[in-house]
């Protein structure tokens, strides 16, 4: 067997989480991709199966390669209220923030969450590496700051059932934890923490660990879950859930504002639909504010849009028009079948000021058959919410199933 706990570093390219061998056990396909340098699975057995334990069972998807960063000092609040355009004096210890942040000209260099685990103490959990972007702009706060990526390994566990199987496993008081709470547990070795949060628009959790404690925690969870159909799933099955729940994705909805080569390739949180998370008036100048208070006076450039699609071809990498056969107004960056929802749905973007909510536009879409490339122009309705946005997301205290 290859080394790929990263100890003889030169024998592989990628490095392994500490839940690889835990995940290779009931790997059946060998669908591995990499991220952020670690090595983790697209699909373990099916992506049907997978995704539908996301819906109506549980779900265990291994998010360690996420970046993660500590920020601590007496500065802390008042450091993070200067890079974030959130208010974060709202954000109380024990909560979870959803969040954006942006360069000078208010375009998002990435989103992630927040985690309050302190009055001093935050963690940061972002997509993107974002250590230079935390050192440029720590100057003149008495903060200390690091990346604990590699330190800390995580689970996002997601489905209805979930509560349960963590109330099996022993973590009294899990079912008074509501949406974007955290709390830490008892656990061999060491505290662990557990968020209620996640990335598929249903109920779910995301369990924060030690390296030492992974294996611990997955065996808990599974022997917890054993009579409850709880499955690992690959990153093909999330990717699913996140398009029915209408969640936006780096390098997806966005080019990160530090990362693209074009001008005019960036997007604001205005036109990713994020303008909630804009607080203006908060009364510190956080990065990129200028640009976006005159982005909010002369308006947008784009929409972000949630679409119904007509029939029964996935509107891929469509071009999205005014018209059939009209004049070219955006395109489609996310597209799924969603099973659930029973719809064929996109994500995308128009040019303002079209993609009103219920307006119609138009997708131009090609798809092969027999070899062939065909075209197909199907209606698109804009959605005012996701396809799949249940009440059991927020429910407090989950229902027991």
């Amino acid at each position: 067997m290859r080394d790929l706990s990263g100890q003889n570093h030169y024998l592989s390219a990628v490095r392994a989480t500490p839940f690889y061998e835990k995940q290779k056990a009931v790997d059946l396909v060998n669908t591995w991709h990499r991220w952020q340098g670690y090595t983790v699975p697209d699909v373990l057995d099916n992506v049907t199966v997978e995704y539908f334990a996301i819906r109506n069972s549980a779900s265990v998807f291994d998010i360690t390669p996420m970046s993660k960063y500590r920020i601590k000092g007496p500065d802390a609040l008042a450091f993070m209220n200067r890079l974030l355009p959130r208010d974060m004096t709202k954000l109380r210890v024990g909560r979870v923030g959803y969040t954006v942040w942006c360069d000078d000209e208010g375009m998002v260099i990435d989103d992630g969450t927040v985690f309050r685990v302190a009055e001093d103490e935050y963690w940061l959990c972002a997509q993107e590496r974002q250590l230079e972007v935390l050192k440029r702009n720590a100057i003149g706060f008495q903060i200390e700051y690091a990346e604990i990526t590699d330190e800390v390994a995580a689970l996002s566990f997601q489905g209805p059932v979930t509560c349960k199987i963590l109330k099996n496993a022993g973590f009294a008081g899990i079912e008074t934890m509501k949406m974007f709470d955290l709390r830490f547990f008892d656990f061999p070795d060491g505290e662990i923490m557990i968020s209620r949060s996640g990335y598929t628009g249903d109920l779910g959790y995301e369990v924060w660990v030690q390296n030492d404690q992974a294996e611990a925690i997955w065996d808990t969870l599974f022997e917890a879950g054993k009579h409850y159909d709880i499955r690992a799933i690959g990153g093909d099955a999330l990717e699913i859930a996140r398009v029915e729940a209408g969640l936006i994705a780096a390098h997806v909805e966005f080019s990160p504002a530090n990362e693209t080569v074009r001008p005019g390739h960036a997007k604001s949180p205005y036109e990713l639909g994020l303008g909630w998370l804009v607080k203006l008036d908060k009364g510190v100048v956080f990065n990129g504010r200028r640009a976006l208070m005159k982005e909010k006076k002369n308006g947008s450039r784009h929409r972000f849009v949630k679409l119904d699609v007509e029939g029964n071809k996935t509107a891929c990498n469509a071009y999205l028009f005014d018209k059939k056969h009209g004049k070219q107004i955006g395109h489609v960056s996310s597209t799924a079948w969603a099973p659930t929802a029973k719809k064929n749905i996109a994500l995308g973007f128009v040019d303002m000021p079209h993609g009103e909510i219920g307006t119609e536009v138009w997708a131009e879409i090609y798809y092969m058959k027999e070899l062939k490339w065909n075209t197909r122009w199907a209606k698109c309705t804009v959605m005012k919410d996701a396809a799949w946005n249940p009440p059991r997301k927020t429910l407090t205290p989950p229902a027991d199933f």
